[in-house]
């Protein structure tokens, strides 16, 4: 497998995760609002597993450090292929309603309260796991996220205020979903050895994980989205038939956002070995920014606010910024 020991390096694959996390949402709004995110979440899970399983059978299996993939599959402990896949399954649980809550109230607002939320749980609950870097630099900028957060709350209610549509619904989704997701990646790290040149036996590689990670979310789309499709958040019911009915470009959408998503879970696994789990998803995690810049400058979601707003997205990102400084320099102090 492909083994990244440099610092520099991993913190350069955990900006490349950052962008890939925070832009996948990006090739829905290209279908549009009319392909439900229901029937978008198919093609995007299925390419998630995809890349999960080319990563496997390439950078997975390449290089001299750790194991090769079905090396890896064929010691592998079921305990630890169980944790990878519950990972998937509560993630993917976290996912859906994170992209329910995007439809609701739009990428500028969901991701930062959702994805803010998981960032700050998950740094937490990595970080004792297995605590690598100054704890004081790594939960001051903890603190900046949470109070990057509570603005982007305030910037919900100046927007919904201006615009008389209420997103209630969608930031309470928002913040179930933040609790899913800070809670995944601690169930396939939990599986995956970090110690390439003597890999622990039983143990899988970050690759492994990525792939059970991906089996998980994607057995459990079956049970989750089927019910989301019946009942959904919004709207009337949706079927398999308007599924199939789409044209083959509707579907590629998905799979290429599904794609986007699992490069950035790769990069962040890659990351982990020389950065520590805490850190990497840390960084990896400032998804929210990048999802807020295209929320604002590609789609306007924020087109005719009043300049209340702007202000306090301003300062938003700012906290987000001042936090991911603390985060990336608490490896190094």
């Amino acid at each position: 497998m492909l083994v990244i020991e440099n610092y520099s390096l991993a913190v350069v694959l955990c900006v490349m995760a950052m962008v890939c996390w925070g832009s996948w949402q990006n090739t829905r709004n290209m279908i549009g609002s009319a392909w439900r995110f229901e029937l978008f979440y198919w093609d995007f899970i299925a390419g998630i597993l995809l890349l999960s399983i080319v990563g496997a059978f390439t950078v997975g299996s390449m290089g001299q450090g750790g194991r090769a993939f079905l090396a890896d599959l064929a010691q592998a402990d079921t305990s630890y292929i169980f944790s990878a896949l519950l990972g998937g399954v509560i993630w993917n649980a976290g996912t859906l309603l994170l992209v329910a809550a995007i439809s609701l109230t739009g990428m500028a607002i969901a991701f930062p309260i959702g994805g803010g939320i998981g960032w700050v749980l998950g740094i937490v609950i990595n970080y004792m796991a297995s605590p690598v870097g100054n704890a004081m630099y790594l939960f001051v900028g903890c603190a900046f996220i949470v109070a990057a957060i509570l603005v982007s709350v305030m910037v919900n209610k100046a927007k919904s205020d201006s615009q008389t549509k209420s997103s209630t619904k969608g930031v309470v989704l928002a913040v179930m979903a933040g609790f899913a997701i800070a809670l995944f990646y601690r169930f396939v790290a939990a599986a995956v050895f970090t110690d390439y040149a003597n890999p622990e036996a039983g143990k899988i590689s970050p690759y492994t994980g990525v792939v059970m990670l991906a089996l998980g979310a994607f057995l459990s789309t079956f049970i989750f989205n089927s019910y989301l499709m019946a009942k959904p958040v919004e709207g009337e019911p949706v079927t398999f038939a308007q599924y199939a009915a789409a044209p083959a470009s509707t579907h590629a959408w998905g799979i290429v956002g599904g794609v986007i998503w699992n490069m950035g879970t790769l990069f962040s696994f890659m990351a982990s070995g020389a950065a520590g789990f805490a850190i990497s998803y840390g960084l990896s995690n400032s998804a929210p920014v990048v999802a807020a810049l295209w929320g604002i400058f590609a789609w306007k979601e924020f087109k005719g606010s009043p300049q209340k707003v702007y202000k306090l997205l301003a300062l938003m990102f700012a906290f987000y910024a001042i936090g991911l400084g603390f985060i990336m320099y608490s490896r190094l102090s």
